[in-house]
């Protein structure tokens, strides 16, 4: 056990947060008031902290830092100094963390140290700000933007203040320190939250969208045909295509591939307004650059582009030729992973879905599409392959089979 004579242990941060909330925690952390790292050591706490004392529980493995102050020394998240010291309060700590319902502490007895307003704001459903010290660390907007996609099903707003300190910081260009991998990581954790959509809502609430995601800032006042889409801005229709995906599926490819199938409409001639002829060719090549820029996993790149490239496919699939529909199945390598064709599915579902007054509407091309895959993977390529045929016979005959297993589906419709 810790001196509690020399030094005094608090759980701070989001499992107060969400023992307040009564839900359950995942996760404990614990601020050490009063202390040393040598007082840590000798009681078997492993160090583990780079740029300040954090420790290691030799039993529980959870993490116990020293209070400590910071103080901002140049631009981005990484320009900051740390102090460390028995000195430090807990106050003082706590006035270094974003938001005032994670500036919280409990302590032994059970009993809420909340100097900033924490708990007031978490009854009144509001993400606030603790000071304006929030401004030197861009990152806190996407944590800022994260948070209201967790708990916005529950009411929670951004405060006005926050949302002007936040357009203060684009203004400044503090945003534009934030780098590739922090803005992949925030925006990988707000795809698997329950309202995924609002992570860039409160962006471009924020004007952070245009600095931080630049092609799907785009997207909005681009008009779209209002007899398909009563929405018509190209920017709202995708927020509401992801927010039908995350009502679909929990699958974070889905979710980032429906936010972004449409990333072509932003750059239609304005001329051919509000129609957008040859969108899916210019989506993939935009996704695959953003991507590119963020430095996505491999696998959320090529679903996003597939969704670009193809979705107007799978929306019309019942008219198009076999050919056509296995050359998409091809493309997708949809025969060695099949698990493409019902992502690709899942993400057309959500477009469908994405509009004003349409968002129960029954997606027709689902059962076709997915019955033609079935059938294509039926083909007994190993039979094909034993039957006597030789080289390419082999390869040509396999497509014949898979073709005319795709046109038996398309009659029996």
């Amino acid at each position: 056990m810790l001196d509690k004579i020399d030094m005094k242990i608090y759980l701070v941060g989001g499992a107060v947060r969400e023992k307040l909330l009564d839900h359950p925690v995942k996760d404990r952390d614990w601020v050490v008031v009063g202390a040393c790292p040598q007082q840590l050591l000798d009681q078997g706490y492993i160090s583990v902290g780079k740029d300040f004392p954090v420790f290691l529980h030799p039993e529980t493995k959870e993490e116990y830092a020293l209070a400590r102050t910071e103080r901002k020394t140049a631009p981005g998240y990484h320009g900051f100094s740390f102090y460390a010291d028995p000195t430090v309060t807990l106050e003082q700590d706590l006035a270094r963390r974003d938001l005032t319902i994670n500036a919280m502490a409990m302590d032994e007895d059970g009993e809420i140290i909340d100097p900033y307003g924490g708990r007031q704001d978490l009854e009144n459903r509001v993400l606030r700000h603790v000071s304006p010290a929030f401004a030197e660390d861009p990152v806190r907007i996407l944590r800022l933007a994260r948070f209201a996609a967790r708990y916005s099903n529950l009411g929670f707003s951004v405060a006005e203040e926050t949302l002007e300190l936040i357009k203060s910081m684009v203004t400044s260009g503090e945003v534009d320190a934030l780098v590739s991998e922090r803005v992949w990581a925030e925006t990988e954790k707000a795809l698997g939250e329950k309202q995924p959509q609002v992570f860039f809502e409160i962006l471009k609430a924020g004007d952070a969208l245009a600095r931080v995601y630049p092609e799907i800032d785009a997207m909005f006042g681009v008009p779209q045909p209002e007899r398909y889409h009563p929405e018509v801005d190209t920017g709202i229709h995708s927020l509401l295509v992801l927010q039908r995906a995350a009502e679909l599926t929990e699958d974070k490819e889905v979710r980032f591939a429906a936010l972004l199938h449409d990333l072509g409409k932003a750059t239609t001639p304005v001329e051919e307004l509000p129609r957008h002829i040859g969108h899916e060719e210019r989506g993939e090549v935009l996704v695959k650059q953003l991507c590119e820029r963020l430095r996505c996993p491999k696998s959320y790149r090529e679903i996003a582009m597939f969704a670009a490239k193809y979705h107007s496919n799978v929306h019309r699939s019942e008219d198009l030729k076999p050919k056509t529909l296995l050359k998409m199945f091809n493309a997708l390598d949809a025969i060695r992973r099949p698990g493409r064709v019902e992502k690709l599915v899942n993400i057309c579902i959500a477009d469908a879905r994405g509009r004003y007054g349409f968002e129960d509407v029954e997606y027709k091309s689902k059962d076709y599409i997915l019955a033609a895959h079935q059938a294509v993977l039926a083909v007994d390529t190993k039979a094909i392959a034993s039957s006597g045929l030789k080289g390419r016979a082999i390869a040509e005959e396999i497509h014949r089979q898979r073709l005319r297993a795709i046109e038996a589906v398309k009659h029996s419709q």
